[in-house]
This record gives C-alpha cells, structure tokens and sequence, in this order.
C-alpha cells in the first residue's frame, strides 16, 4: 500500500473504509470458495481492461488484497493516472485462490468506480484545455466512498473541492435566505470565525448580478461562486469582478456547455456530475 502520508490528508482513512467494506462483504465468510476451493490452492489471477480510459484505484485495491491475506502478490502492470486501452493488463496478483476470489468484487468495485471517475475528469480537462478553468468536484459524492471518489477526481487531473462541511465556508442559497440575505449572510460567517478563532476560506454563491453588486460591495469573501448563469452574464459577472475575488462557475455545466463557461474566464467550474452520474470503467478479474 502506498505510505499514508503521501496521499492528501483526506484519504487516511482509507484502511477504516476497506476495512468495513470488507465485513459488509464478507461476514463470517466467503462459503462458496470455502465450499469448492481447497485452502492449498495456489493460484493467479490478472485484470483485464475491457475498455479504454484512466486507471485509478490501484492502490486502493492493493489494500484491499493486503487486508484479505497478506500472502497475497501483486505485480503493477499500470500506475494510478495511466492511459489504458482495451486488452491491456493492469496487474496481476499470485497466492491463495480462496482470497483472490474472496477479494475480487470489492477490488473490481473500486476499481472501475475509480477509473470511471477519472476518465470522466480527464475527458471534461480535454474540453477545458487552454483556457485558465480548472475542474472542480463537488459533495454529491456516495455516502462512505467520498475519499475514493475524490481521489480519483484528483487521478483524472481535476481538483478537489470542499472535502467536507467542515474544511471551508461555502455560503450557499438556502444559507443566504435563512440569515435575511447577502450581507447578513457574510457578516454572520465573518463574526462566528472571529468567535471560534477559526481560519477558514469564505466562499459565497450569488444567483443574478444584482446580489454580486451586494458582495462587491461588502466584500468578506475568498471566491465568488456564479450559481446557474447564462453565458452571457456569466462574461459580466466575471468581467465586474475583475481579478478581485477568486471566481467559480456552477449548476447545469454540460459537455456541451463547459468550453463556453470556460471562455467567460472563470478561475474554476464545479460539476456534480463527476462523481455522481458516471460510467463505471470495465474491467474484470480472470484466473488464469
């Protein structure tokens, strides 16, 4: 497995998340390979891409296979990030067959998630690229999976947003109209961090050009996020704000629709879909 501190501060709960996939999985026990696979069988298995896209999840997997037997081997064929195309082997692994199989599913699960998530990112970067956009996910991510999900996000070449409720202020719609609008919005936020002493990044969604004028004016943000805008207020928006505040467009971005939101001259462009409206990569895990 590759060494925790390595991978954003986020993931260290990798172990925990394997860990309980693992018992939801397996209860008391694998009864089909405990039934016809004797315990001495030895054996190899390899992963088959079966289509082409963006490998994640490897060292996911790895962990996976460590927690079922570490007597388990697996020999990388591929790194996390790598172009594969249909007929490549990923990896292949050696020991025990019992565990190869009692760990196949959950393995392959993460696996084309993950790669899934990546060639998505990395197909909406390609429709992006030359402009100065970067891609952000978002928390519509799968109760339990989000540090895989985002992982791989960031494997695909995007760029995490938010890991939680807890990491950043995003000031949203439902917030702003609970506290009485924009102003009392921002300086709620302003006065509670003061209050607990907490350095966080402030984040604010506008709806129309009308509450970005509020925030101009009042400031007390980091980034301005521009909420459902049409292509051509969206051009405004971001030429009103003028470098002053990080921008970030969101809501209803498409493939056939992120080019243009790149072009206003956004700093970042947030898309839900990412994570929750994927394919999932096929690949599969044959003995052989």
């Amino acid at each position: 497995m590759i060494p925790q501190d390595s991978w954003p501060d986020h993931i260290t709960g990798l172990v925990a998340l394997i860990n309980h996939a693992l018992q939801e999985d397996m209860g008391d026990g694998d009864h089909t390979s405990l039934a016809t696979v004797p315990a001495s069988r030895l054996g190899q298995a390899r992963l088959l891409v079966k289509e082409d896209g963006i490998l994640a999840g490897m060292e996911a997997a790895r962990e996976v296979f460590r927690q079922v037997d570490p007597e388990l081997r697996v020999e990388k064929k591929c790194d996390d990030g790598a172009t594969i195309r249909k007929g490549d082997i990923a990896f292949t692994i050696h020991g025990p067959v019992r565990s190869i199989l009692g760990a196949e599913r959950l393995a392959l699960n993460i696996l084309q998630r993950m790669s899934g998530i990546a060639t998505y990112t990395n197909f909406l970067l390609g429709l992006i690229q030359g402009t100065r956009a970067k891609l952000l996910d978002t928390r519509k991510t799968t109760p339990g999976f989000r540090i895989l999900e985002k992982e791989a996000v960031r494997i695909g070449g995007g760029m995490n947003h938010r890991f939680g409720l807890y990491d950043m202020i995003l000031i949203k719609d439902n917030h702003v109209d609970a506290a009485g609008g924009i102003v009392p919005a921002i300086e709620a936020v302003q006065a509670y961090l003061k209050r607990k002493e907490m350095s966080l990044q402030v984040e604010i969604e506008v709806r129309n050009l009308q509450e970005l004028d509020l925030v101009l004016q009042h400031g007390g943000v980091n980034r301005i996020m521009l909420d459902n805008f049409a292509p051509e207020p969206l051009r405004d928006a971001v030429r009103i704000i003028g470098g002053r505040f990080e921008t970030e467009a969101s809501g209803g971005i498409t493939e056939a629709t992120i080019r243009e939101v790149a072009l206003s001259g956004v700093d970042f462009i947030s898309v839900g879909a990412l994570t929750h409206r994927i394919h999932s990569l096929d690949l599969s895990l044959k003995l052989f």
